[in-house]
């Protein structure tokens, strides 16, 4: 991916409130700092840089039921903090902060792109960039408001206060910002996906699933739409990022005998690779999130792969998942760190990892919930049933899927003991995201938008509980937004 020094005379978002306050060499310098941003090309470059470039994995992922105390272990703020329900100062690293940031920054590429575009007169060559802008402005805003407000609800998203939904470059250094609502932020993001989508152009990308192309906007409204709860609009999408009806062909094998051979290091590398069908948009990251994961003090434990991965499932079969690692550092390998030196000959350097944003598995499932929401209970099984054929075995001594491990609503409801049929899919669906999600931080935003409780156990035997209801669940901001006339989320 090409990078930019986007520091400009204009203030970069609210980001730069926190970053480059006072510092007016910076503020002096063109966009680029190389060359003027005078054709699509340079903006399309630019807009490289219009996608959050951080990791909330490592946050959500330790605030969340998948992970518990090993009792021994790496111990850093990023990981402990969120795992005793604190806040977290830090404002580098994998921090709330730093994601914050990022978000912004990214955001005040999308604008400043957007503003260039606008002063065009040939309109016509700028649309898939305008359209590429619109969408990642819209992306970035939905991952703020997810993490740092409370989530969509039809009852009191018009009082809920949102993000800063920020649409224009800054001429001044300290500006002032309104939080709104988080019914306002969904209105924003949602007239920016609407203009956006129709304009991207994917033949404009030299590797396209580093940017929001057709598909990946799409999956990123199912998404959008999945979380304020318009389930028709939701499956609409989810159905559009893929030419056929059946998400089969885009799944990961992990049952296949081909995947099942894969040693250690070619499974890391395979999960995020661009020529994975099942990645839909990657993005590049700073973070150490790939080598500290299976080493944390506060993360998975063999009482947990016994409760999620080996003990009974819907299906009466086997995750086909390969598990390595011993009692403290059981792991999925996932992420292949890229370590970029800071000189040629330097022993230290900055570790990236490729974060998948949007994937095949994660819009199946958001189809599936749309479509079981909605009633449509066949469609959320078939749904489910492609699944499965991915990701199960009958059992390690036969290791391979067999068809009577589909799963139908009767079996749903003897497994579930329930006779609500919605309920009984909703729980299938977050069962199988759990696991399908181990170590990628999704997990946090099913329990935030299901209302599900969170308990960590303290060295101690204490048991820490983060209710439906505790203010904790919504991360808070930047201490240092309050001189932007920005309140902080309750404590």
């Amino acid at each position: 991916m090409i990078k930019h020094t986007l520091i400009s005379k204009t203030i970069l978002g609210v980001a730069s409130l926190l970053v480059f306050s006072g510092c007016n060499k910076y503020l002096d310098q063109a966009p680029d700092m190389r060359t003027e941003l005078n054709s699509p090309e340079k903006i399309g470059e630019l807009l490289a840089t219009a996608y959050p470039q951080a990791n909330y994995i490592t946050f959500t992922e330790s605030m969340s039921d998948n992970v518990s105390d090993k009792g021994s272990g790496a111990v850093d703020p990023d990981n402990s903090m969120p795992y005793f329900f604190k806040d977290n100062k830090n404002t580098d690293g994998d921090s709330p902060t730093n994601y914050w940031n990022a978000a912004y920054k990214a955001i005040s590429a999308a604008n400043h792109a957007l503003e260039i575009i606008d002063k065009q007169e040939s309109a016509e060559a700028y649309k898939p960039f305008k359209g590429e802008a619109l969408v990642a402005r819209a992306y970035a805003h939905f991952m703020l408001v997810t993490l740092f407000s409370k989530p969509y609800s039809l009852q009191t998203s018009n009082t809920d206060p949102g993000i800063p939904y920020v649409t224009t470059t800054e001429k001044i250094v300290l500006g002032h910002y309104e939080r709104k609502t988080v019914a306002y932020v969904y209105d924003m993001i949602e007239k920016d996906l609407k203009e956006g989508m129709p304009l991207i152009n994917d033949s404009k990308y030299k590797v396209p699933k580093y940017h929001f192309t057709r598909s990946a906007a799409s999956a990123f409204a199912a998404r959008f739409y999945l979380y304020k709860k318009d389930y028709t609009n939701s499956v609409k999408y989810a159905s559009a990022v893929f030419s056929n009806a059946s998400f089969s062909a885009y799944l990961r094998p992990v049952n296949s005998t081909e995947y099942m051979s894969y040693q250690y290091n070619e499974l890391q590398a395979q999960y995020t690779r661009a020529v994975n069908p099942a990645n839909i948009l990657l993005v590049e990251a700073p973070t150490a999130w790939g080598r500290s994961y299976a080493t944390n003090r506060y993360g998975f434990t063999s009482d947990l792969m016994s409760k999620l991965t080996t003990s009974v499932n819907v299906t009466g079969g086997t995750w086909a998942y390969n598990i390595y690692g011993s009692e403290n550092t059981i792991n999925i390998p996932k992420f292949r760190e890229h370590f970029v030196r800071l000189t040629l000959n330097a022993e230290s350097g900055i570790p990236y990892n490729m974060i998948p944003i949007f994937s095949a598995e994660e819009t199946l499932f958001n189809r599936a919930e749309a479509n079981a929401m909605l009633g449509n209970f066949d469609a959320a099984i078939d749904d489910l049933n492609d699944y499965i054929a991915s990701k199960f075995i009958v059992s390690p001594s036969l290791p391979f899927y067999d068809e009577s491990l589909q799963v139908s609503i009767d079996k749903l409801l003897e497994f579930y003991d329930s006779a609500d049929r919605t309920q009984v899919l909703i729980n299938c669906i977050l069962d199988f995201k759990r696991v399908n999600f181990l170590f990628e931080g999704e997990r946090w935003f099913d329990i935030i938008r299901h209302g599900l409780p969170v308990q960590h156990k303290k060295s101690n035997g204490e048991i820490l509980t983060l209710g439906p209801k505790d203010p904790q669940r919504v991360f808070q901001l930047p201490e240092e937004v309050q001189s932007s006339g920005i309140e902080l989320n309750p404590r």
